[in-house]
């Protein structure tokens, strides 16, 4: 019998992260210490070595991703060589990472130390060359990152050219976090099915981010923020909630395929929104937030909203375009698909699922004269 979109299908065993109960984990770690405590670089460790890395380990990881930074310049004048007003930025998320690979002399070698060496070099340049993007299509020289700045300071770094202060340095880093990995996600199965014909790590990635670029996986808090300056003030959230209600119109951030009963990382981006809303002195577009969500509870108490719904809020407080946003979310879940893809080459077998056919049947064919 055919499932509807493998709802609650268990596709296949990971040790990576796991959903059981509306609790999230990674590798058995609740994501609330992890949003709490971790950076994003142990995060990174954990998710492709099973295990927290110690202090020597972190230091190690951190040289690695700083050491592969830099894109190559070749880049760079790519970017500046062709009009960029009208791409979308996941589609050079996509066209990024394929780059990257025409400069890997080892991008087909499959050993162990080759496919991490090329996690580290994926994982290290998405962030530039994205931040480089944004900066292009505005007529701005690239920055190049910082070897002193961890992994989120640096982004915010590159993108604006202002180191950021703690409290935005800690909100983006939890947002990197609590983005990281979601167990078998449609971009997540995306890469697994992608290398499990034993493809390159890049394609898998590629194959990922064209997953994410789809507005039923990625782009939910873009949609967000569209939605909230569509309302405009806080006066008008009641009526344009409830309109769209009783049109059975999507409330873009509410409800999730997995959670029953909420999503666990909504709350520890809706304080960081509300904290960064406060420090820049605008708190309006948090407080339309959190009066949608107050009338969504009533209205639809069984749609919770999701990590996307204050992430986008959140970003804006950051200063960061709202087209980057999925984008963002590139940079954050490649730490999970390069787990999931190297878990998947550690005892690979071909993903063919089998379909149940509901077409004609018993049909002659007709010469094509005759027709």
């Amino acid at each position: 019998m055919a499932i509807e979109g493998l709802k609650d299908v268990v596709a296949n065993t990971t040790s990576i992260s796991s959903i059981i109960d509306d609790v999230l984990t990674y590798v058995g770690y609740s994501i609330d210490d992890l949003a709490e405590f971790a950076s994003y670089e142990e995060v990174i460790y954990l998710l492709w070595n099973r295990r927290l890395p110690n202090q020597e380990e972190l230091e190690k990881l951190k040289e690695d991703l700083s050491e592969h930074a830099r894109i190559p310049s070749d880049m760079v004048h790519y970017l500046k060589g062709i009009s960029l007003n009208h791409i979308n930025p996941m589609a050079a998320a996509r066209t990024g990472v394929s780059l990257f690979s025409f400069y890997d002399r080892n991008a087909d070698v499959m050993t162990d130390e080759a496919n991490y060496l090329k996690a580290i070099r994926i994982q290290a340049k998405i962030s530039t060359f994205i931040a480089a993007f944004s900066r292009v299509r505005k007529g701005l020289d690239p920055i190049t990152p910082r070897k002193d700045l961890g992994f989120a300071a640096n982004f915010l770094y590159m993108l604006s050219g202002k180191v950021p202060n703690e409290l935005e340095e800690e909100a983006f880093n939890k947002a990197l976090v609590l983005h990281a990995d979601h167990e078998f996600n449609a971009s997540t199965f995306t890469a697994r099915v992608c290398v499990a014909t034993l493809s390159d790590i890049y394609s898998g990635v590629i194959a990922a981010i064209g997953a994410l670029k789809g507005p039923l996986h990625g782009g939910a808090n873009e949609s967000v923020m569209n939605m909230l300056k569509k309302i405009g003030e806080i006066e008008n959230v009641e009526q344009f909630i409830l309109e769209r209600l009783a049109n059975k119109e999507k409330i873009m951030g509410f409800g999730h395929r997995v959670y029953r009963n909420g999503d666990p990382r909504t709350k520890h981006l809706k304080e960081m929104s509300r904290q960064l809303s406060a420090l820049t002195g605008n708190t309006k577009w948090y407080d339309m937030s959190v009066e949608v969500e107050k009338i969504m509870k009533v209205e639809k108490p069984n749609l919770p909203a999701n990590v996307d719904f204050y992430s986008a809020s959140m970003y804006h407080a950051l200063g960061i375009e709202h087209d980057l946003f999925t984008p963002i979310f590139v940079i954050s879940r490649t730490s999970g698909w390069l787990a999931h893809i190297l878990e998947q080459y550690e005892n690979n077998r071909l993903i063919r699922p089998r379909a149940e056919y509901v077409g004609p049947d018993k049909q002659v064919y007709i010469p094509l004269e005759q027709r």
